[in-house]
C-alpha cells in the first residue's frame, strides 16, 4: 500500500479546523486503499519524514503555516512528491489583493477595494482615513485581513458607525486589512480538482446561505449554522459562468491539484471574484467535501486520483 502522510493542524488559529480536516483526509484515503496516518508539525516533523519517507505528502494546513508557500518550499526541498500548489502559487493566493489584482488582470469581475496597513491606519489619523474609505467606496462594505483563511476577522459593515471596530477586529489578525465593497447577491464556493491525468474540473456551485447573513468563522464550522444548497439555485447559465471563471483563477493564480474559488454572483448573473484557498477546508461542514458528493462522487476515489496525480507530475 501507498504510504501517505497527512499534515494537519499547526499553531494558526484555524488549527482545530485543520486536525478535523486531516483526519477526515487520512480516513477517505485509508478506505480507498491507501496507508494513510496523520501527524501534526512540529520540530520533530522533518527527521521523521526523512526517517519513514512517505510516497506522498498532502499538507491539510489552513492559516499561514499552510497556505503561505514556506512550507510547500521545504516540502519540495526534501523531494517527496506532495499534493497542492506550489510555492508561489501559494503566495500569491494568500495575499488577497494581489490574487485580486491577477484576476482582475484576467478579465474577471473583483470587487473595488483597498489594502491598509496598520501603520498607515495610524499615521494618517483613523478618523479621517476611515472617512476617505467611505467617500471612496461607499456602503456597505467587507472589511477582512488580508492574508487568512475561514473568514476570521470578517466583518460586514453597514455604517460609518460600525467601520472602526470591524478594523480592529480585522487587525488583529493581520498587519495589512482588505477593505472592499460588499457586493450584494448570491454567494458561492466552487472547488476544482484535477483528476489522474491533470484534468482541471469544476464540482457543483455550492450556494452558502448562513443564518445571521455573514459567512464568518462560526457559520463556517458551527453544524446546523449556514444552510447550503448544492448545486447551487443557479440559472444555468449563471452556473456555467461561475465555473469558467472559477477555471480561469485557477489557471491565472497557478493552482494545482485542488483549490476552491469563492464569488458573488449579482442580480445580473455576473460573477465576482472575492477570493480562493490553497488548502480548502475538509471538514463535515466544508465545502469541497460538500460538492464531491454532490456530483454523486466517492471522496475515498476523489482523493485517492489527486494522491496519482501527484505521483505523475513529481
Amino acid at each position: 500500500m501507498r504510504q501517505i502522510l497527512v499534515l494537519a493542524g499547526g499553531l494558526s488559529h484555524e488549527r482545530d479546523v485543520s486536525l478535523r480536516s486531516g483526519r477526515r483526509v487520512a480516513d477517505s484515503l485509508t478506505h480507498s486503499g491507501y496507508e494513510a496516518y496523520v501527524r501534526d508539525v512540529d520540530p520533530t516533523l522533518l527527521g521523521a519524514i526523512r526517517s519513514s519517507r512517505p510516497e506522498v505528502i498532502w499538507p491539510v494546513l489552513h492559516g499561514a503555516s499552510g497556505e503561505d508557500g514556506a512550507l510547500r518550499d521545504v516540502l519540495g526541498a526534501l523531494e517527496i512528491p506532495y499534493i497542492g500548489s506550489r510555492p508561489a502559487s501559494c503566495r500569491l493566493t494568500w495575499d488577497k489583493p494581489v490574487a485580486k489584482a491577477l484576476v482582475g488582470a484576467a478579465g474577471i469581475s473583483t470587487p473595488a477595494g483597498m489594502a491598509l496597513s496598520h501603520a498607515t491606519f495610524r499615521e494618517l489619523g483613523a478618523p479621517a482615513l476611515m472617512e476617505s474609505v467611505i467617500d471612496s467606496l461607499g456602503l456597505p462594505l467587507a472589511v477582512k485581513p488580508a492574508r487568512g483563511g475561514s473568514s476570521l476577522g470578517l466583518t460586514i459593515v453597514r455604517s460609518a458607525a460600525e467601520l472602526p471596530s470591524a478594523m480592529v477586529s480585522a487587525y488583529a489578525y493581520g498587519d495589512i486589512t482588505l477593505i472592499e465593497r460588499f457586493v450584494e447577491g448570491t454567494e458561492v464556493a466552487l472547488s476544482i480538482i484535477e483528476d489522474a491525468q491533470g484534468h482541471a474540473q469544476t464540482l457543483p456551485a455550492v450556494e452558502i446561505v448562513p443564518d445571521g447573513g455573514v459567512y464568518n468563522y462560526e457559520a463556517r464550522y458551527t453544524a446546523g449554522s449556514t444552510e447550503f444548497f448544492t448545486p447551487a439555485r443557479l440559472s444555468s447559465s449563471a452556473a456555467d459562468s461561475a465555473a469558467a471563471v472559477s477555471l480561469t483563477a485557477y489557471r491565472t493564480l497557478g493552482h494545482q491539484h485542488l483549490s476552491r474559488v469563492d464569488l458573488i454572483i449579482d442580480s445580473d448573473e455576473r460573477p465576482w471574484f472575492l477570493e480562493a484557498n490553497v488548502s480548502p477546508g475538509m471538514t463535515e461542514t466544508s465545502l469541497l467535501p460538500m460538492a464531491v458528493e454532490a456530483a454523486g462522487r466517492d471522496a475515498s476515489g476523489v482523493y485517492g486520483a489527486i494522491v496519482e496525480r501527484a505521483l505523475s507530475t513529481t
